[in-house]
């Protein structure tokens, strides 16, 4: 046998188990995604966008786990962690907004209490809004005017303003 695969067994064998749990962890979350989406009845395309989000977490997680199973040392990979997430902190600064989006789209899918079609109002006193949902979007949503106009409403904004149900899409 290869002296590489005889010194190092114990990392192989730990590797395929955690492969195997990460596959088997990210089966049964995206399951349980759908399943949410389904009971809540929404749109397809925001499940599948919850879905890779999770998947990314998910391997984010692996990785890290692969690191220390091969025997990285942690002050090395804290070292590694610490520059990356300096270097990342600085550069997500720039698109603060972009992730209070994506966070707020997150917040949205899993306890957004409007639907497609659903008339709402905004209370916003500098830009008030009467509209219907035509669509909900990883960072925004889209709303249509009495006039025909089309309106993209960022998703964090939803969180932070009063927002009123007028009428329930009709099945």
């Amino acid at each position: 046998m290869n002296p590489f695969i005889q010194s190092h067994l114990q990392e192989i064998y730990s590797t395929i188990a955690l492969l195997i749990g990460l596959l088997v962890f990210k089966f049964i979350s995206t399951k349980a995604i759908k399943k949410v989406g389904k009971i809540s009845d929404l749109n397809t395309s925001r499940t599948k966008l919850i879905v890779k989000y999770s998947s990314i977490g998910i391997s984010s997680i692996g990785l890290v786990s692969l690191l220390i199973i091969w025997g990285v040392k942690l002050e090395d990979l804290g070292l590694v962690l610490s520059s990356f997430f300096a270097i990342l902190g600085v550069a997500l600064f720039a698109t603060w907004s972009i992730l209070s989006n994506i966070s707020a789209g997150i917040i949205l899918f899993f306890s957004f209490p409007f639907k497609i079609g659903d008339r709402i109002k905004i209370q916003d006193d500098d830009f008030p809004l009467e509209a219907i949902i035509t669509d909900v979007r990883a960072f925004y949503v889209e709303l249509k005017t009495d006039e025909g106009t089309l309106v993209t409403y960022p998703n964090n904004l939803f969180l932070q303003k009063g927002v009123l149900l007028l009428k329930k899409q009709e099945l």
